[in-house]
């Protein structure tokens, strides 16, 4: 296998260089030198590792197999040491891989982010929305760090330079195939004990959303995007729509 086709393999199966590492034993200054070209003929057996790599199903891309550490011993300093090409999020101390978001997926999650904004800014409001990416030590722990799709946060002294430091006010996030047991139970158990008021679980290609208002006794209630759908946290003073995301869907 040539190191071309290594590059292939590589994007097609979402790797990270130091995920490479710990699943070959390749050390990561290695193989970053051999895909960047700065090692123009690397050992015989370095090839074989990293061949053995790319033809074996090894890894699940929802919970990462970390091999230095057992899941469920990894830190915030664990995550904030890992390569910025490394998209994960880690919750009580596992790290779950977390695949590039769709073009689909960011236009949505971008439209509802605009409509909070545009709501808040226009009546001067206190609150400050954010979009994916934007880290969240929920729990205000050492064994937690998310990355809602759209949040809402109101309260000044949470929001740090680096990104959030406790639970936001308000959580959205946009389920896919891969993400749709973590979103549904963990996260919603996470969001829950941590004092998120408000968590809207959004699958786009089912057309529904599902909101949970901790402070209401209804709780969930779920809504095709067909209509607008308030934010409880705004005592139904904002509304979100649908039509542009249930036509894009749609066009998917």
């Amino acid at each position: 296998m040539t190191i071309q086709e290594m590059k292939e393999k590589k994007q097609e199966k979402g790797y990270s260089y130091a995920q490479m590492s710990e699943l070959s034993g390749v050390p990561l200054g290695t193989i970053q030198k051999i895909f960047s070209g700065e090692t123009v003929s690397p050992r015989f057996d370095t090839l074989q590792a990293l061949e053995k790599l790319f033809a074996e199903p090894v890894m699940v891309r929802e919970e990462i197999s970390y091999q230095v550490r057992g899941q469920g011993s990894y830190t915030v300093e664990d995550y904030r040491a890992l390569p910025e090409d490394q998209r994960v999020e880690l919750i009580d101390g596992v790290f779950y891989d977390m695949a590039s978001p769709s073009f689909l997926h960011q236009k949505i999650a971008g439209e509802i982010h605009r409509q909070i904004a545009n709501f808040i800014m226009e009546r001067g409001g206190n609150c400050q929305p954010f979009v994916s990416p934007v880290d969240v030590q929920l729990d205000c722990d050492e064994r937690t760090m998310v990355q809602p799709d759209v949040g809402i946060v109101c309260h000044d002294d949470k929001i740090k330079k680096w990104g959030v430091y406790g639970a936001p006010d308000f959580v959205l996030e946009i389920i896919s195939p891969s993400t749709k047991r973590k979103d549904c139970t963990k996260k919603l158990s996470k969001y829950m004990d941590a004092g998120v008021r408000e968590y809207w679980i959004l699958d786009p290609y089912q057309q529904k959303l599902m909101v949970y208002f901790f402070e209401s006794e209804l709780c969930p209630v779920i809504y095709g995007l067909d209509q607008p759908v308030p934010i409880g946290i705004y005592d139904g003073a904002l509304e979100i729509q649908f039509e542009h995301i249930k036509k894009w869907v749609e066009e998917e």
